[in-house]
């Protein structure tokens, strides 16, 4: 399997299918690269080089006990795009991964870029605080902390089970294959990455990496997402974000990269050729 390696010795696992120009993908929380299988084949089979890594501490890379943080993981991203050489890529970050990217741009620029995407993504910045009184309180995060430390594979159930693809909704729910891989994912992870990765994509405040995107910008979010609730995330980052794009999907869930892959994969091939 091919691996690259970070500055503090971590293997990040990647996965690089197709040729053409890049499109490199950044998972969300507790998953890896294989959450992104059905946007990968699509892309691949479309004329695109698409390339999906695992977050340190997740699926196949290292379970480092330090990092587990937004920096690193940009830094990370870094290593990655620049061991592959990869020029005029588009990133696409799905959730927590929405958050790596933005911290990519703030810390590493757009030179090596030539489009973003953010599909329900965790930026601006999810914590209500005295200057983001619209954001989700902290007890949100303390109980899905508390959930972890107790028994985090029961929490990945119900959130496979539950919010994450709406499967809480009337009529509405995923197949049980869809919300095993989300639970057998989950558990690929190392406990602590997990752990602390809550605090990383809750806590972290991206709304000066967004200021930064200075490449066309599209931002895909579900207005039923019950876990980065569309007013915090798609729409406050489509707001910020100059000349960004935004495209709503109505009684969507979090989990559009399953959901929905039909509608994201054709909204992401005719942003990638516009």
């Amino acid at each position: 399997m091919p691996y690259v390696t970070a500055s503090d010795g971590a293997r990040i696992h990647y996965k690089d299918w197709g040729q053409g120009r890049p499109v490199v993908l950044s998972h969300g929380w507790p998953l890896n690269a294989d959450s992104w299988e059905a946007q990968q084949l699509f892309l691949a089979s479309n004329g695109f080089r698409a390339i999906a890594h695992d977050r340190r501490g997740h699926g196949r890379s290292t379970q480092t006990w330090l990092g587990n943080e937004m920096n690193t993981y940009a830094d990370d991203l870094a290593t990655l795009i620049d061991a592959l050489d990869l020029r005029d890529a588009t990133l696409v970050g799905f959730s927590t991964g929405g958050g790596e990217v933005a911290r990519y741009v703030g810390r590493h620029g757009t030179a090596r870029l030539a489009q973003l995407v953010l599909v329900s993504a965790v930026p601006p910045f999810m914590l209500k605080t005295d200057d983001n009184p619209g954001g989700v309180p902290v007890e949100v995060f303390d109980a899905i902390r508390a959930g972890s430390i107790a028994d985090r594979s029961q929490l990945y159930r119900d959130l496979a089970d539950g919010p994450f693809f709406g499967g809480n909704r009337p009529g509405a729910g995923p197949s049980q294959g869809v919300r095993d891989t989300f639970w057998l994912q989950g558990l690929q992870s190392g406990h602590r990455n997990a752990y602390e990765c809550i605090a990383a994509f809750s806590a972290t405040d991206f709304r000066a990496d967004l200021d930064a995107f200075d490449v066309p910008t599209l931002v895909i979010h579900g207005d039923d997402d019950q876990v980065v609730p569309f007013e915090v995330g798609g729409k406050a980052s489509a707001a910020r974000i100059k000349n960004a794009s935004l495209k709503a999907y109505p009684g969507a869930p979090h989990g559009i990269t399953d959901t929905h892959k039909e509608q994201l994969n054709a909204d992401l091939l005719e942003f990638l050729n516009s």
